[in-house]
C-alpha cells in the first residue's frame, strides 16, 4: 500500500467515520500538503477518531476527526454557550461541531504560545483537526493512566505548572484527568482542549476544582499525599 492518500473505500474502514464529507474534508488536508495519508487508528470513540497520518517528508502528524453524526451536540452546545468567544453561535450540528474544533485549535494555540505543554496544533478544516505528533517511531506516547510515571512528585509538580500557566492566560482545561495526559519521556503533554474554556464561563471554577481532584486522586492512589486547596492556591496565587 503506498504512503500516500488511501483510496476512497479505505477511508470506511475504522468505525465507520469516513463518510463522503469527510474524505472531501480529509482529501482537501491532503491537497494542501499537510499530509499524504492516514496511517493507523490510536483511539476510536464515540465522538472522535484519532489516527496517526504521514507526511511527504516521512514524519507524522495526528489526525482527529470528530463524527458529525454521532457527536454529543448537547454536550457541545453546553460548554460552548457559556464561552464569551462563541455567544453568537448558529445551532445546528455542523455549525456546533465546527465551532467546536475551531476553539479547540484555538485553546491550543493560545496554551502553546504560553509554553504549555501541549501538541502543536498545525491547522484544521472542517470536522477535522491536524496536531503535532506526540511520540517516537510512529509510536504514540502512553496516557497516564497506561504508564506511571517514575517520579510521580515531579510529574504531579510539572501538570500543576502546566494548569498554573494555562490559568494565567484564562483557560482551565475542564476535561483534565490521567486519560487526557500523555506521559512522554517522563514528562506531561496535556491533550484533548475540546472542552477547555475560559475563565469567563461561570462554569470556569467549579471545571478547575474537577481537574484538581482528578488530578490528586490519581496521584494518591499511587502514593502522593496531596492538599486540594493548597494545589489550587497554587494554581490560581490566590
Amino acid at each position: 500500500m503506498s504512503k500516500k492518500s488511501k483510496p476512497k473505500e479505505e477511508f470506511k474502514v475504522w468505525g465507520g467515520v469516513f463518510d463522503q464529507f469527510t474524505q472531501k474534508t480529509v482529501f482537501r488536508l491532503i491537497s494542501q500538503g499537510h499530509l499524504e495519508g492516514l496511517e493507523s487508528p490510536i483511539s476510536i470513540g464515540k465522538e472522535s477518531n484519532v489516527f496517526s497520518a504521514l507526511k511527504k517528508d516521512g514524519t507524522r502528524v495526528m489526525v482527529k476527526i470528530y463524527r458529525l453524526e454521532t457527536c454529543d451536540f448537547n454536550k457541545m452546545f453546553y460548554y460552548i454557550k457559556d464561552d464569551p468567544r462563541y455567544l453568537n453561535i448558529k445551532k445546528g450540528k455542523r455549525n456546533i461541531v465546527f465551532s467546536w474544533v475551531r476553539r479547540e485549535y484555538r485553546n491550543m494555540i493560545k496554551a502553546r504560545q504560553a509554553n504549555v505543554s501541549v501538541p502543536t496544533p498545525l491547522t484544521f478544516f472542517n470536522h477535522v483537526l491536524v496536531l503535532e505528533f506526540i511520540g517516537d517511531e510512529g509510536i504514540i506516547a502512553p496516557k497516564l493512566k497506561d504508564e506511571i510515571p517514575k517520579n510521580p512528585k515531579d510529574f504531579f509538580k510539572r501538570i500543576v505548572s502546566n494548569m498554573k500557566k494555562l490559568y494565567n492566560i484564562g483557560l482551565v482545561h475542564a476535561d483534565l484527568s490521567a486519560f487526557n495526559i500523555l506521559n512522554y519521556n517522563e514528562k506531561p503533554v496535556f491533550i484533548d482542549f475540546s472542552q477547555c474554556t475560559t475563565l469567563e464561563s461561570s462554569m470556569a471554577q467549579e471545571y478547575l476544582n474537577r481537574d484538581i481532584r482528578n488530578i490528586c486522586n490519581f496521584f494518591r492512589k499511587i502514593g502522593l499525599k496531596l492538599d486540594e486547596e493548597k494545589v489550587k492556591k497554587e494554581i490560581t496565587g490566590k
